[in-house]
């Protein structure tokens, strides 16, 4: 799979930022993200992100993606998304954790360089 759009779509319709292999083999090994949130601005490296996954996978029994719209040129790649997810503590709720608005640039098909916004959502 070379296609741009189609790999990031499964990236996060598969919630591939919860499987460290997974995310081995996504990540470009100089991936950027600056990270634009409701908590302020942040510049994620390689490793930073891994870190993120883990804390993801200890932190939620699930989480899912609804992609809203996805469109590429060349090898960039907008996705619009929210995350759904469901707690250890409480597994059969499925709550609301964010929207996202990314914009990724691929380099040997793999995530390498992105911008994130995000909005947290009402808990």
């Amino acid at each position: 799979m070379n296609n741009p759009l189609q790999i990031v779509k499964k990236f996060y319709e598969s919630a591939g930022i919860l499987n460290k292999i997974y995310c081995l083999d996504i990540f470009h090994e100089d991936i950027q993200l600056e990270w634009h949130s409701s908590k302020g601005h942040l510049l994620l490296e390689h490793a930073d992100l891994m870190a993120l996954s883990k804390d993801l996978k200890h932190s939620y029994f699930d989480l899912r993606a609804e992609v809203h719209d996805v469109m590429s040129e060349n090898n960039k790649v907008m996705i619009r998304y929210t995350y759904y997810v469901r707690t250890l503590e409480n597994p059969d709720e499925e709550l609301v954790l964010a929207t996202f608005f990314n914009v990724w640039e691929l380099k040997d098909n793999k995530l390498y360089k992105g911008v994130q916004m995000s909005q947290l959502a009402n808990l």
